[in-house]
This record gives C-alpha cells, structure tokens and sequence, in this order.
C-alpha cells in the first residue's frame, strides 16, 4: 500500500526570504519521500486559526518564523523542555494530542560550530545582540558549559531582561563598552541581523579579541559577512551561520517524515542554489 503524502512546511510573515523549502525540498528528493513542505503566509491575527485548520489538510507539522515563535509556543498543547526553557518554538509537531511545540536552534547551533571545530568548549563568550535568537545561543552556551556570557545589545535594557530569565551567566556589557569586552573571550557571536544584505554592518573592533577566538555570525546572507571577513583577515577561525539553519531543520524532517536527514556538502550548495 502506497504511503499517504505528507505536508510540512514553514509560516511566517513574511516568508518569501525562507530557505526552508529548498532545504526540505532537498531532502525530500534525495530519500524519495512522497511529501511536500510549503512556505506560509500567515498574519499574527490568524495564527490560531491556521494551526487548528492545517492538521486537518493533511500537515503533520511546520517550521515557525518570524514574528510567530512565541506565539506559537503560547498555542501548543504540549511543549517540550527545551523550547520551554527558550521560551520560543521553531518547530511544530501536530499529533492525535494537539499541538507539539519544541525549538531546534540551540541544536542547530551547537552542531554548526562543532562541524567546524569539534574540540569547542566554551567559557567566556562575548554575544552581540539580545533578540530572539540570542535566546536559544545563550542556551546552547549554557549546555556546553560555557561560565560566562558577555552580552551587549544596542537597547541595553532588552539586554538586561534576559538576566531575569537566565540569571548571573549573563554580564550585560554597555554597547559603547563592546570592542573591550572582547578581551579574553574565547568565542564571538553576532547575533542581530547587523551585516546581513541590505542591512548595515556590525561596527565591531577586533583588537581586544584573542587570535585562537572563535567568530561566528549567525547571519548566512551574505555566507562572508563583514565581521567573519574581519575575524578570518586577523587569524581567528570563522563559521559561517549557513549551518545552523541546516542542522536546526533536521530533527524536524525526521519527526515528520521519517527519516534522519544528513548535512552535508551536497545540502549546502542545494540551499545557495
């Protein structure tokens, strides 16, 4: 008996930026699985609506993105502990139960950095920018037993908010102090959308940062961004952000259609295209 098609997809507002569906589509024809994974539009005022209509149509599950990680979380049935701990979803599972939320970018993360450097352990980080994302980075950092996390966001007092959810791992840093707090970090981390295409970029110095520092931007377009070109001209090793949105995409894949995906080269230049 023939396998019932199954659909998955992504919804945002806007989505057309998503590299999602050619991430998926990817996969989707390299494991020949009868599926499709669909880019969402979807307003704030009917995300209720559209989780509670789409299990009905066939979908086994989504990606969420901007602006609905929250409010996603909010409307699921079940959360897992991770996503719980983020306080966002970035993945939607609907099951006979309702609902599954969880939230695959502190994996996704993770794995990026170790791919490219698998000896990381970090312990005093320096993480530019206090948005939604940084929420999953501080949480990864955490998990790899990083001991301190310097965190400098332009408004200094969205900065300090995370304080109250993670606690003193946190040492919220003036944005005029940025460039000196640097010194001694053994990993940095942009993770606002400073250096991405059509934005300005990241008005950084690297002076004060060691040589063996990890730079990592979690922007992926342009792949090179500024800082990444500054870091790599100075000596210090760069990983680019393409491979977050890869690997946070995997366990997804898996819980809906089936099979672990693998990362690799071949996906990569996939997604660029």
């Amino acid at each position: 008996m023939k396998a019932p098609l199954r659909l998955a997809g992504v919804i945002g507002d806007p989505i057309a930026h998503s590299r999602s569906p050619r991430l998926h589509g990817h996969w989707l024809a390299r494991y020949g699985i009868e599926g499709h994974y669909i880019p969402l539009h979807v307003r704030p005022e009917d995300l209720r609506d559209t989780l509670r209509l789409l299990p009905k149509l066939g979908f086994v599950g989504l990606n969420v993105t901007i602006p609905h990680k929250h409010d996603a979380l909010a409307l699921a049935d079940c959360v897992t502990p991770l996503a719980d701990r983020i306080g966002a979803a970035n993945t939607l599972l609907f099951t006979e139960t309702g609902i599954e939320a969880d939230n695959t970018d502190a994996y996704g993360f993770t794995q990026n950095i170790l791919d490219a450097q698998p000896g990381w352990a970090p312990k005093t980080v320096a993480l530019i920018g206090a948005g939604g994302a940084s929420r999953a980075v501080i949480v990864a950092l955490m998990d790899q037993g990083a001991t301190e996390i310097r965190l400098t966001n332009r408004t200094q007092a969205r900065a300090e908010e995370l304080t109250g959810d993670f606690g003193d791992i946190l040492t919220v840093v003036d944005w005029q102090d940025r460039a000196a707090m640097l010194d001694g970090c053994d990993t940095l981390i942009n993770g606002t959308a400073m250096g991405m295409t059509g934005n300005p970029p990241l008005d950084l110095p690297l002076d004060a940062l060691p040589p063996a520092a990890i730079v990592t931007d979690l922007v992926y377009a342009p792949l090179e961004t500024p800082l990444l070109a500054a870091a790599r001209a100075r000596g210090n090793p760069c990983i680019d952000g393409l491979g977050m949105l890869l690997h946070q995409a995997a366990p997804g894949f898996e819980r809906w259609f089936g099979v672990r995906p693998e990362v690799d080269a071949d996906l990569r230049r996939a997604v660029l295209g």
